[in-house]
C-alpha cells in the first residue's frame, strides 16, 4: 500500500501570489479526485508533488519519506501526465515511448519493448504506434500520455486535467482507462470537471483559492445534501432577486427560462420542487460557502 502525506504545504510565487495555503491530505492507492476551478491552485499542488517546485511550506511524504527534501525519492516512482506536453514532431509514437523509457531508466532492450508494445495495446495506439505523435487527435494523445506516464511501472501517477477538451467517446474511454490503472497504484486526477470525480473517485476534496475546503467519499458528501436541494424555473430578471433571499448554489438556462436550485432545509415558497443532491450540488455549495 502506498502512501501520500501532505502536511500544511503553503506555495508563495515571487510576484506574491499564494497559490497553495496549508494544504493537508492523505492519499492512498486508489483514485483520489482533486477538484477545484481554474485558478485553485490545483496544477500548482500537482506540480509540487511531482518535485518540478518546491513550497514555501510544509512536508509531503511518500511511504513515509520526505520527498521536499529528497525528490529522488519519488521520481523514479512516479508518472506524470501534465495539463499540456509537448513532443518531438517528426518522431514515431514507440520511438518517442522508447526515448522516454531509456530517460526513465528502463535500460534493457527487450524489457523496453515488451513494456512499449504492452502499453500502445492498453491505451489502444498499438495501430498508431508508427504515427508521428503530432498527428494524433487530442484524445490519441492524451491516451498517448498516460502511456508514457506508465513506463517504469510507477506507484503514483499525476493527471491534470485530462478530459479537457476530449469529445465524450474519448473522455469515457480515457476515463476507463484510468480506472483499471487505479486499483494498484495512486492515481490523482485534478480536474474542474466534477463528472470526472462522480464516476471514479472513492476519495476526493475540493480546493477553492489554495484551500482544501472540503475532503472525504463523493457519496457521502454528497448525501449530506439529501432533503436540502430545491428547483424551479423562473424567469430570468427574477435570479438576482432570488439570490437576495436564498442560498441559490446554481443556476443555468433551461428552455428560454432560468433553473435555480436553492439550498433550503425547507420548501423555499410554492412551486420549489425537491431534488436528489448530486456531486455538482456539493461542489457548487462549498465554493459559495468558501466565498461567504
Amino acid at each position: 500500500m502506498n502512501i501520500l502525506k501532505i502536511e500544511n504545504l503553503s506555495k508563495t510565487y515571487p510576484n506574491g501570489v499564494k497559490a497553495l495555503d496549508q494544504v493537508s491530505l492523505s492519499i492512498k492507492n486508489g483514485m483520489f479526485g482533486l477538484l477545484g476551478p481554474n485558478g485553485a491552485g490545483k496544477s500548482t499542488l500537482m506540480k509540487t508533488i511531482a518535485t518540478l517546485q518546491e513550497p514555501s511550506e510544509g512536508k509531503i511524504f511518500f511511504n513515509g519519506q520526505n520527498i521536499v527534501d529528497h525528490p529522488e525519492v519519488i521520481r523514479d516512482k512516479l508518472g506524470y501526465l501534465p495539463q499540456e506536453f509537448g513532443v518531438y514532431p517528426k518522431i514515431s509514437a514507440e520511438h518517442l515511448l522508447d526515448h522516454i523509457a531509456t530517460l526513465k531508466g528502463v535500460i534493457n532492450r527487450v524489457e523496453r519493448k515488451d513494456q512499449i508494445d504492452a502499453l500502445l495495446q492498453q491505451t489502444n495506439l498499438y495501430a498508431h504506434r508508427k504515427k508521428s505523435v503530432a498527428t494524433f487527435s487530442g484524445g490519441m494523445r492524451q491516451r498517448f500520455g498516460i502511456a508514457q506516464a506508465l513506463l517504469g511501472n510507477p506507484q503514483i501517477i499525476i493527471v491534470d486535467e485530462p478530459t479537457a477538451g476530449l469529445d465524450p467517446e474519448e473522455r469515457n474511454r480515457f476515463l476507463n482507462l484510468l480506472s483499471e490503472i487505479g486499483e494498484n497504484v495512486i492515481v490523482i486526477l485534478s480536474t474542474h470537471i466534477v463528472e470526472d470525480i462522480r464516476d471514479l473517485c472513492s476519495n476526493m476534496a475540493i480546493l477553492g483559492t489554495g484551500k482544501i475546503i472540503s475532503q472525504g467519499n463523493p457519496a457521502e458528501l454528497t448525501n449530506e445534501l439529501e432533503g436540502k436541494i430545491w428547483r424551479k424555473i423562473v424567469p430570468k430578471t427574477s435570479v438576482a432577486a432570488y439570490k437576495n433571499s436564498f442560498q441559490v448554489i446554481s443556476s443555468r438556462l433551461f428552455s428560454g427560462k432560468t433553473q435555480v436550485k436553492i439550498l433550503s432545509e425547507q420548501q423555499p415558497e410554492a412551486g420549489f420542487e425537491l431534488v436528489s443532491p448530486d456531486l455538482e450540488n456539493v461542489y457548487f455549495w462549498k465554493l459559495l460557502e468558501e466565498e461567504v
